[in-house]
């Protein structure tokens, strides 16, 4: 794992899903086999296979400090090309920090991660006014977990997560992309831990070779897709 402390020179993007996006972080290291962030390492220079390097924007928290107080007040994604919560942060705080300025100023802010280390700042977020905290969630099956995204946390321990998050009084859904086998078996998990559902087919084709390999080519088909979608429908 190749690690660099970086400074940027901005923090808060425009973002075509909501009003703005922050990335802590450029790269992550869960190495999920679909991710589409894949293509940043068209951006970053990066030589090192996508899991392999995390570059920390230490100055993130200072830059949005400023920023803030420049741009139109909008809702901001943590977030879009990283996972916020990947076991870095426990050291860096990059995102806690940020989230600290989002929340002094009372900005909008929906969170997106795969890890229950968004519970290390469950006493902030309990505060916040505007906030909602997903986590992302593609399969029942931690063996099949284990197959497409192996450094990720297991799916019991953001089950759990959530579950805190949701009795805690904060805003929570759950993000099912892309629909893993073994899906349909979160209908009864998350029952009661969330206040929606987003689903989405993520068209991307990077983990291919993981159905193909183990057998999966009938889940990546329309009827798979509907059938499960269905069945998730129960949840809403």
């Amino acid at each position: 794992m190749i690690i660099k402390e970086i400074k940027v020179k901005t923090i808060l993007s425009a973002s075509k899903v909501y009003d703005w996006v922050i990335n802590p972080y450029v790269g992550c290291r869960h190495a999920c086999s679909y991710c589409y962030a894949r293509f940043m390492k068209r951006f970053s220079g990066h030589k090192e296979p996508w899991g392999e390097f995390v570059d920390v924007k230490t100055n993130a928290a200072d830059l949005l400090r400023v920023e803030i107080t420049k741009k139109k007040r909008g809702r901001v994604w943590v977030s879009g090309v990283c996972d916020p919560y990947q076991p870095l942060e426990a050291k860096y705080k990059v995102t806690r920090k940020c989230l600290e300025i989002l929340a002094q100023n009372n900005w909008p802010v929906i969170i997106q991660t795969r890890s229950p280390l968004v519970l290390r700042d469950i006493d902030m977020l309990k505060e916040m006014q505007a906030l909602e905290v997903g986590l992302s969630i593609t399969t029942a099956d931690d063996d099949v977990r284990k197959l497409f995204e192996p450094g990720t946390p297991p799916i019991e321990d953001r089950i759990k997560a959530l579950d805190e998050l949701h009795k805690a009084g904060i805003k929570t859904y759950a993000m099912i992309a892309p629909m893993l086998p073994g899906a349909d078996g979160l209908v009864e998990l998350l029952k009661g831990k969330i206040d929606y559902l987003l689903i989405d087919r993520m068209n991307y084709h990077y983990a291919d070779w993981v159905y193909r390999k183990y057998g999966f080519e009938d889940k990546l088909t329309d009827a798979f897709f509907q059938q499960t979608r269905q069945k998730l429908a129960m949840l809403t």
